[in-house]
């Protein structure tokens, strides 16, 4: 599936324009065009400062907000690089901490579109090369980056020694990329994602996981050894506990536990918090422990179980309904989202547009006994399901605001569930008034 970009901005506009029409338009696996594009640019990946490297299924994009907020809660300086962006290009591209202007992205994307025009290179590729010479040229004390897709074969993987990386949650996804028959890779699936993911990991650097299944865990254990690194691994190296309006985390390296209040919603966000704090713990220095505090208190990433403030969109529905934003495209985000209503006494209306190449019971196997209704809207600019791929009873609306109107909610019994692409995410966001900033 193609990235989309637009701008608002004409300058900005016209690289995009030029890189549509000479990128391929698909993702594209493989380190040979982007090491010949860096190359060509000085090799600026040899320049960044202190490195984070993210890979996982789902909440790779969780844990490097942790990662920015804590580290800038200590005082520091940080880049990022991650995506998809959801309403504005600049997301993606964060210079000690301010999303980059529209004059400077522009003027980065022409210089590496300049020199590239033979190589047939992917959209994420140019985009990664941009990100790298960006941050190669401003001060920084740190660089976030958050892997695009798989990890072994992923643009960002041309960074020659992170030093810290970390494994999020892992899942089936993208399949005909990350489990197309290759000789020498392992044969579970479940095995086979966690090779690729983990294949960012690389000698001299420390490396952080979460907790998995243990035919997963060992070919994580198995990776990490041929690297010569040991994981600092959720259960046996750190933990966290649900506790009173948080959580407790804990580690083999540090005494006494720290008690931590996330702003994001999600038991899974507590992990995800978890894993960055580990990834901290590896580093030197380690952020102060009141620093930790305050970016797990700060960290928001748009879109990911966020309920939506006052605006347009939710103005369509009766005075204190609930809104609820998530980017949800696979089973394991599908189950996290379950996983958080649980407890939730109100029915679930679901809204949801979901790309072709996804599967709708990854929403709806995990909350078919909670669902009021569903409705189904398109994915502007992108292949989508039609109604009748989520079930006989699902109807179809022509966009956000006429799927909203249309539901017959009771602000005491129902909330209302947006999910399945972060696309759609992008566009209910824009559409409500909160663009990420």
């Amino acid at each position: 599936m193609p990235d989309h970009a637009h701008s608002s901005d004409s300058a900005v506009q016209a690289q995009l324009d030029r890189l549509a029409a000479l990128s391929p338009g698909r993702d594209i696996l493989g380190l040979e065009r982007i090491a010949e594009l860096c190359r060509r640019l000085g090799n600026p990946q040899h320049r960044l400062p202190r490195t984070f490297h993210v890979a996982g299924t789902n909440g790779k994009g969780s844990t490097c907000t942790f990662l920015r907020a804590i580290l800038e809660a200590d005082g520091r300086r940080v880049h990022s690089y991650t995506s998809p962006h959801l309403v504005r290009f600049n997301e993606r591209i964060r210079l000690a901490g301010t999303l980059i202007d529209d004059a400077h992205l522009a003027a980065l994307l022409a210089e590496v579109l300049d020199v590239a025009h033979d190589l047939h290179a992917s959209f994420f590729e140019i985009t990664t090369a941009a990100a790298f010479l960006a941050f190669s040229r401003i001060p920084a004390d740190d660089c976030i980056v958050e892997v695009g897709l798989g990890g072994r074969l992923d643009a960002t993987n041309i960074i020659p020694a992170p030093a810290v990386c970390g494994i999020a949650s892992l899942g089936i996804d993208h399949e005909a990329f990350l489990l197309a028959p290759e000789a020498g890779t392992p044969a579970g699936a479940a095995e086979r994602i966690a090779w690729e993911k983990a294949g960012i990991i690389k000698p001299g650097a420390a490396l952080a996981t979460l907790a998995y299944a243990p035919p997963v865990m060992d070919v994580i254990a198995g990776r990490a050894a041929a690297a010569g690194v040991t994981p600092f691994s959720e259960g046996e190296g750190w933990s966290v506990e649900p506790a009173e309006a948080g959580f407790r985390w804990h580690s083999k390296r540090r005494s006494p536990p720290m008690s931590l209040q996330p702003r994001m919603a999600g038991e899974h966000q507590m992990r995800n918090a978890g894993l960055a704090i580990a990834m901290l713990q590896l580093a030197d220095p380690c952020p102060a422990p009141d620093a930790i505090a305050r970016g797990v208190a700060n960290a928001f990433w748009p879109a990911r179980l966020q309920k939506l403030a006052p605006g347009p969109l939710t103005e369509l529905l009766p005075a204190n309904t609930e809104i609820w934003l998530d980017g949800a495209h696979n089973a394991d985000a599908g189950k996290h989202i379950a996983i958080h209503f649980e407890r939730e006494p109100r029915r679930i209306h679901l809204v949801t547009g979901m790309l072709a190449n996804k599967h709708p019971d990854a929403l709806l196997a995990p909350l078919k006994y909670r669902l009021s209704s569903v409705t189904v809207v398109p994915v502007p600019g992108h292949e989508h399901h039609a109604a009748a791929a989520f079930g006989p009873a699902a109807r179809s609306a022509a966009s956000i605001e006429e799927a909203l109107v249309g539901l017959p909610i009771d602000p005491d019994k129902d909330i209302v569930l947006i999910a399945g692409s972060l696309y759609l995410a992008g566009t209910v966001l824009n559409a409500n008034g909160e663009p990420p900033v």
